[in-house]
């Protein structure tokens, strides 16, 4: 069994969602159940409904698990072994400086019963070690488990066999295997630390919000932890190929530019009628449309601006305002017209202009820009829209 861990006190990072990515594809893979645990142990700084909002993003990235859990639901099992390695003499009460890092100089290792019933002071609990300048620290003051002490027994009483998770925790690993051997569970789980992403402290909605689609995200994440047999591809293909063993064993840095790139590449292989919808828009024309702008831009939200100028309300171009406002009237006026040659033949045998007196104004209402994309390749897009587009 396979576990993605989410943290409500903050924002999903493209760290987290790699990592969730890998499980996901592992536990596919091998036919094994992938679990959901929100790791809410700290308390103080949960943020209420985060909850929810982290699961509905693995969901917008194709995540799907068999049961979710709650690491609060089972603090009262994290009391029960925090206590039993007391009696086992495993653990021991420390009344230390809190915030005191390693080594350890085990002042509090062998108080007495008497010491520790007769000091009034706020106190944690610390698993003993060998050496005791390791003894860390498994229940804080709040009488709440330390992260580690949760995951070494939530992922036993779940029964997780493999983790794969972010090499920053490769340094609990002893500790959790500790923990877990003191309570006499012998099955083995098996890790694996994916490397550091270099800037994988974004936020995974902030990239959203740019308009980088969740398919080109997915893409790159893969693509940068290990090889892959094309540039391009799902997640649903990616499940058929990505081998763990190969991924890499060094930091990866997070290249802005080639995530800009795989997001055209996927924007132009999904329906016309789907990209259209993303953009705020509900016809297979103005997807095609979309797509013709992958040339200048790269996002979602860019071409989102795109076009929504062309549909905005728009006063006259200043350096051409009489021929601006001339071609306004009369494509208001003017009947319908299949090709842009006889729509423009039109307009310019009814306005009298030609060259850039005509073709400047017209890019402007019919593109919202004075430069860019072609009207010869716009207008077979928007032609049934010009009235509106022209008001």
């Amino acid at each position: 069994m396979y576990r993605v861990s989410l943290f409500p006190t903050r924002d999903l990072h493209l760290s987290d969602l790699s990592v969730a990515l890998m499980n996901y594809i592992c536990a596919k893979q091998t036919n094994q159940q992938l679990i959901v645990r929100i790791e809410d142990g700290d308390k103080a700084h949960n943020i209420d409904g985060k909850d929810q909002e982290l699961l509905e993003m693995l969901a917008l990235f194709g995540i799907s698990y068999a049961h979710l859990y709650y690491q609060s639901e089972n603090f009262k099992y994290h009391l029960q072994f925090a206590s039993t390695f007391l009696d086992k003499k495993k653990a021991f009460i420390c009344f230390c400086a809190f915030d005191k890092v390693s080594p350890y100089d085990g002042t509090c290792e062998n108080l007495s019963s008497d010491e520790i019933l007769n000091n009034p002071n706020p106190f944690v609990i610390r698993m003993k070690t060998e050496p005791i300048s390791d003894s860390f620290i498994i229940m804080a003051q709040n009488k709440y488990p330390t992260y580690t002490f949760a995951c070494a027994c939530d992922d036993m009483l779940q029964g997780v066999s493999t983790i794969l998770q972010d090499e920053a925790h490769l340094q609990n690993c002893p500790k959790e295997e500790l923990i877990r051997k003191s309570i006499g569970y012998d099955q083995a789980i098996h890790y694996t630390h994916l490397p550091m992403i270099h800037e994988g402290d974004k936020s995974v909605q902030w990239l959203l919000d740019q308009g980088y689609m969740p398919e080109a995200i997915v893409n790159y994440l893969l693509l940068l932890s290990s090889p892959t047999p094309t540039e391009i591809f799902t997640l649903e293909e990616a499940i058929a190929w990505f081998d763990i063993a190969t991924l890499s064993k060094t930091p990866v840095h997070f290249d802005m530019n080639k995530l800009g790139f795989i997001n055209r590449e996927h924007i132009k292989r999904i329906p016309n009628m789907e990209l259209s919808k993303r953009i705020g828009y509900a016809c297979d024309n103005i997807g095609k449309l979309a797509k013709l702008y992958t040339e200048e831009v790269s996002t979602t939200h860019e071409i989102k601006q795109k076009i929504d100028a062309i549909f905005a309300k728009k006063e006259p171009l200043a350096t051409f305002e009489a021929e601006s406002k001339l071609i306004q009237e009369l494509i208001l006026n003017a009947p319908y017209f299949e090709t842009f040659d006889d729509f423009t033949a039109y307009l310019s045998e009814k306005s009298g202009l030609k060259g850039e007196a005509l073709l400047k104004p017209l890019r402007f209402w019919l593109c919202g820009a004075d430069y860019g994309l072609d009207p010869a390749f716009v207008y077979p897009l928007i032609k049934n829209y010009l009235k509106e587009i022209v008001r």
